[in-house]
């Protein structure tokens, strides 16, 4: 009589249940991330310092108002000094099951520009982040997956690989693949690298100061993006926030951010 050996049944089954979550997993813990610092309905004041690789300052104000109406998250970004950025503004409309929208306004051209999908993952004013990563992107088009664990300034953090589905939505978020650094304890992302067409080291992003608001939700008072390949840094450091918005629906449209 044959004896079945029920421990290789067990780790059988424990394998084929792991490979077959693996990938959804990682997604979960994607998601979970974006929840727990998604504060909702808000308006915020930033002072955002561009650093060259030399270490000269420039120093941007801005203004940021978030706030959903129906299904669509409305973001409405607008600099309000030194004077020769004053004025201009960036809009997004953040959807769950298509491309974002952005529009631009330039004071010196008097009109708004809709950004399109080519530039989206360019720079956002001449800074270390890109227009992508003011707005939230769109699950559907990335392939997530765990690269294991790893203790990143005392914190053991998932590795969240995270890889555009085609050529047209790598140019347009700017990377071919991101990683996120996203702590066990808390689900809060503490680093994210972004990868270059060619596969190479592009941009690391580093967020500390984390602070508990009254909803329960954790926003990061600190966000500095780190270009290794020209040396240059962008810090975004948030002045002021309030949670909610009394702003109306009529305040992020294009059209009113030219007033």
């Amino acid at each position: 009589m044959k004896v079945i050996d029920v421990s290789k049944i067990v780790l059988a089954v424990l394998l084929f249940v792991s490979a077959q979550s693996f990938g959804q997993t990682a997604v979960e813990i994607s998601k979970k991330s974006i929840e727990m610092m998604d504060v909702g309905d808000s308006e915020m004041e930033f002072t955002l310092h561009i650093r060259d690789a030399n270490g000269n300052d420039r120093v941007r104000k801005i203004t940021m108002a978030n706030k959903k109406f129906g299904k669509v998250n409305k973001i409405l970004i607008t600099f309000v000094s030194p004077p020769d950025v004053k004025g201009t503004a960036l809009l997004s409309y953040d959807y769950d099951d298509k491309e974002n929208d952005m529009w631009v306004y330039m004071p010196a051209l008097k009109k708004v520009r809709r950004i399109v999908s080519s530039e989206k993952g360019k720079s956002f004013m001449g800074s270390e982040f890109t227009n992508a990563d003011m707005a939230t992107p769109n699950d559907a088009d990335f392939k997530y997956s765990t690269l294991g664990t790893e203790d990143y300034q005392g914190k053991n953090c998932w590795k969240i690989e995270v890889i555009p589905n085609n050529k047209e939505v790598e140019k347009s978020c700017g990377y071919s693949k991101k990683i996120s650094y996203i702590e066990k304890n808390t689900h809060l992302c503490h680093k994210n690298e972004f990868y270059d067409t060619k596969g190479n080291l592009h941009r690391v992003q580093t967020n500390t100061d984390y602070r508990k608001q009254s909803n329960g939700k954790y926003f990061c008072f600190n966000m500095k993006m780190s270009n290794v390949q020209n040396k240059r840094v962008t810090e975004m450091v948030v002045d002021k926030i309030q949670l909610g918005s009394n702003l109306s629906e009529n305040a992020f449209a294009p059209a009113a951010m030219e007033k």
